[in-house]
Formats: structure tokens, sequence, C-alpha cells
């Protein structure tokens, strides 16, 4: 097969296509991760996007499903330099390209994807679309017309899509936490259940009085897709429970908290998708190696008067990477904490802070 890639500047690059065949469409972004494409490649905050990876290698230690971050691929499409098909590792199930097919999910390789990262970091990121086939099926015209075609990103509601579709929970000895699936990673369950909390996973529509009847000791808003002002019943469920129950969120949850609370956010050039992602504690001035995935941010000037005080920057572009409000009982991160790519770990500090703040408003 062969893959073409088209984008909405014109631009059309034809590579090698594997996976599934079929035609796709969404927004290209590039992630930074050396490994780790498994959970990569299963994170649902990847909806709606075509996934490309600037380490030119993919699939060399296969595909094991041990580290998958939900039951499915989150993003559209992949975009790779290589793929290596013969993996040899002990854990390997399947090739990376039968993962694909065996998804249903489009892939192309063998195309400069450094030239495509750059472009991205000059433009932002573009929309773009995938034709995977035989060359008598494709045509590199027709892909960048559905380029061009196709809605932006921030008009798309992503989150129903990958929320869970009916409550449901994980029990444990400890407080009960309320954990609203906007697209939720496993790990972050994991972490959290490592910590015994009673859990309960709601759909990202769960209302106000849905949530009560539960009676949790406190709200946790999840990482998720697209454009946060598109979590309508999340933030009126913030807004609901600020002051009244501890609030805590990761990534989009961050944003989902901002903008409850009378912040503002606004889409990043070509966002923060990677596992090296240095951010700043301006109380210590620790700098800690962070996974992200995200395309949206706080606009800092506008967390003024909100109560939320920035307690974390990106040491790259200055962005905000931490929220917290001791009165409102609210914290908030923008890179994922369960994710510890770095050598001092963010998993044990954010947790183990949520932790002993939701026993000790308990006592």
């Amino acid at each position: 097969m062969i893959g073409v890639l088209g984008l909405e500047d014109g631009t059309r690059v034809e590579g090698v296509g594997f996976g599934a065949p079929g035609v796709v469409s969404g927004e290209l972004v590039f992630a930074t991760v050396i490994s780790g494409y498994e959970e990569a490649m299963t994170d649902p905050s990847y909806r709606g996007q075509l996934l490309m990876f600037t380490y030119p290698l993919m699939g060399n230690y296969g595909v094991s499903g041990d580290n998958f971050q939900s039951d499915r691929i989150g993003p559209t499409a992949i975009v790779c330099r290589e793929i290596w098909d013969r993996p040899l590792h002990h854990r390997s199930r399947r090739t990376i390209s039968q993962f694909l097919e065996e998804e249903g999910i489009p892939g192309i390789f063998r195309l400069d994807t450094r030239m495509l990262t750059i472009k991205i970091r000059d433009q932002g990121a573009m929309r773009a679309a995938l034709a995977v086939g035989e060359r008598s099926e494709v045509s590199g015209e027709d892909v960048v017309a559905i380029a061009r075609d196709q809605p932006e990103i921030s008009t798309l509601d992503l989150i129903s899509a990958v929320s869970c579709p009916s409550p449901r929970r994980i029990p444990g000895e400890g407080p009960k936490v309320v954990m609203i699936d906007l697209g939720i990673k496993k790990s972050i369950l994991d972490s959290m259940r490592s910590r015994g909390f009673d859990i309960v996973v709601l759909p990202s529509n769960a209302t106000v009085s849905e949530i009560e009847g539960y009676e949790p000791d406190a709200l946790f808003i999840s990482n998720g897709p697209g454009d946060p002002k598109q979590a309508t019943d999340a933030i009126e469920a913030v807004k609901h429970f600020a002051g009244e129950r501890p609030i805590y969120g990761i990534c989009l949850g961050l944003q989902v908290i901002c903008l409850a609370l009378g912040a503002e956010t606004y889409k990043l050039k070509f966002g923060h998708h990677g596992g090296n992602q240095p951010v700043k504690d301006l109380a210590t001035g620790v700098v800690r190696i962070t996974s992200q995935n995200h395309n949206f941010a706080l606009r800092p000037d506008s967390a003024e008067g909100t109560g939320l005080k920035i307690t974390q920057v990106n040491a790259n572009d200055g962005t905000v990477e931490g929220i917290r409000s001791n009165y409102l009982g609210v914290e908030a991160v923008q890179y994922h904490p369960e994710a510890r790519p770095g050598p001092l770990c963010t998993r044990d500090r954010f947790f183990g802070t949520v932790a002993k703040e939701i026993e000790a408003r308990r006592r």
C-alpha cells in the first residue's frame, strides 16, 4: 500500500501505508517520545488527531498490550519515519502494523517527519488528511481538499467519544472520590487506586445531582481531548462543588477547573506532546521533567481575581503547568504526574498530596 498525507497549506507527501486502508482526517501534531509508543497510541487525549512521532523508529519492541492507557487507539492515524515489523522483545504479542490493522487505523511511514515537524513548529498544528491504499485508489489532491474541508478541532465534541458510557466503581477502603471521565488514562486510575481511594468513575455528562448522589469526599477532573470549553457538564460540576469539596485535575482537568472559576484558556501554537517537558515549581525553583499531551492552556493574566494561584510553569515557554487555591480546596497540574518520565518522580508528589489533603479535610 501507499500512503499520501495532505495538509491544509497544500503540502502533500507520499510514503508507505501500513495498518488499515482508508481515508481519515484530523489535526496533525508531533510527539517527542523516544519510547512509550504503546502508551501514546492508546491515549484518549489524541482523539481527533494524526499523531506523528519525531523519533525516527517506531515498533522496535512490538506491542505487548501491557501498557495500554485505554481499550482502543486514541489517534485517528499514525505518522512515522520508519517502523520495525520484526520485533524480538519477549513481551511482544504483535507488530505495530498488526495492531493498527486490527484496530482499523491507518498509518504512514518512510516520509520526512523532520520537515513536517519544523513546518508545524513554524506555522502551528494543521488540519490534515491521510489516505492509505493501493496506488490506483489514492489521490494526493483529494487529501489536501479533505484536510481543508474539515472543521477546526475547537468546534468538535471529542470528549463524549472517549468518556465511559456508564458509571463504574473501583472499590477501596479510603475516601470516596468521584472521577469525571473526559478521556481518563488507565495509569491515573491505577495511581489513585494504589492509594486506597474508593473510586466512582462517571461519564463526562454527569450532572451535579448525580455526583451528589454518591456523596463524594472529593471531585477529580480527568485528562481528555480537544477544547476544554466542550466539557460543559464538568465545568458546571466544578462551579457547584468549588469551596464545598476538594477538587483536583490533570491536563484537560486543569483547564476545565480554570474555566469554571472564571479564568480563560487559549489554543497553543503546536501543543505539548511528549515526555521531555521541563516544569518549574515556583516555590522551590526545582525543575522536573514531565510527560504532557495537550493543545490548550490557561491564560495566565485571566487567573487574577479567581482565587487561583499559579504554582508551576513550563521552563521552555512559560505556559502554566500548575494551579492551586487553598481557600477553595483546588489543585491541578497540566502535565501527567502518573507518567513519571524524568528521574524525579512527579507521581508520588501529586497523588500523595491529593491523598493527604482529602484525608485531612475529612477529619
